[in-house]
């Protein structure tokens, strides 16, 4: 049986979203916040919880390599991730399975085109808060396993259109891995949009009065890729990309979304956008693609 793609989704990863919803594996409790954003994650979790599938596949900005790019490759990690910027906010304590079959696909596709790529078998790395915080709130039961993908700065250190060979590249390797793994894998792109944020927080952290989007460019440009989201024009987003990385200071210069909408060979169908609303400032919405 050829494996697929079923759902690819926009999920971006603010901590602030899993502080707010007060699970039991993360130890700081709050008083609610930013519930538009967190109604559009209960959408997702309903399209996921109708699907059949096997495993989540994720790429994260907050997993940044160097040189290459690595995949989770051990079966369990078990540890406590602590948001480096919002401690006070991010102490979750996370238990995950890894599809290492998948990840091992991954990688042999990888050598085969030469694409420069890594497993991390270490039992005891420490999985990034990124990877886990859209993992947690797209599927809050850890009930499938996962395979994660990291985030490498040909942005930053060559261009944005460096960045986009590069997630071309990886996206046709994902494709492969899944086509011959007979797999059905849900596919998530951690990041937000426009990605300029605050630098000083309200003494409460989940007061609302404080909260909306850095500036009103900012807005703009998140509006002009929602907007083509909703008309099905994936290939439009992913040629517009290195402009809005740069002039939206946009957390797509991790290249999740552009490995996302590749991977799944640029959907012409509509998507559903489920949310958007600001964190800290920053521009985020919560998109599904479903390929069923």
């Amino acid at each position: 049986m050829t494996g697929k793609i079923v759902l690819g989704a926009l999920a971006p990863h603010p901590p602030h979203l899993v502080y707010a919803e007060n699970p039991p594996q993360n130890e700081p409790k709050a008083e609610g916040g930013w519930e538009t954003l967190r109604w559009g994650y209960d959408k997702l979790r309903a399209s996921l919880a109708k699907l059949d599938y096997d495993v989540i596949i994720v790429l994260s900005p907050h997993w940044r390599t160097y040189v290459g790019t690595h995949v989770l490759a051990h079966p369990h990690f078990k540890g406590l991730s602590v948001d480096p910027v919002f401690p006070h906010l991010f102490r979750y304590n996370y238990d995950l399975k890894v599809d290492v079959a998948l990840a091992e696909a991954l990688n042999a596709e990888a050598q085969k085109t030469g694409y420069p790529m890594k497993l991390m078998k270490n039992p005891d790395y420490r999985i990034d808060y990124g990877t886990i915080v859209s993992c947690h709130l797209a599927n809050p039961k850890w009930d499938k396993p996962i395979v994660a993908i990291s985030s490498h700065s040909s942005s930053a250190y060559f261009s944005p259109d460096v960045m986009q060979e590069e997630m071309l590249a990886l996206a046709k390797i994902t494709r492969a891995a899944i086509e011959k793994s007979g797999k059905k894998v849900v596919l998530l792109a951690s990041n937000s949009l426009s990605h300029r944020h605050f630098t000083k927080e309200p003494p409460l952290p989940e007061d609302m009065s404080h909260e909306h989007i850095y500036n009103h460019s900012q807005y703009l440009w998140d509006m002009k890729l929602i907007e083509l989201f909703k008309a099905g024009k994936s290939k439009e987003v992913f040629q517009l990309m290195p402009d809005f990385t740069e002039q939206a200071i946009g957390e797509t210069d991790s290249g999740a979304l552009s490995w996302l909408l590749a991977t799944m060979n640029f959907p012409t169908k509509p998507a559903e956008v489920h949310a958007y609303g600001t964190v800290i400032g920053t521009g985020n919405a919560i998109v599904e693609w479903s390929l069923t």
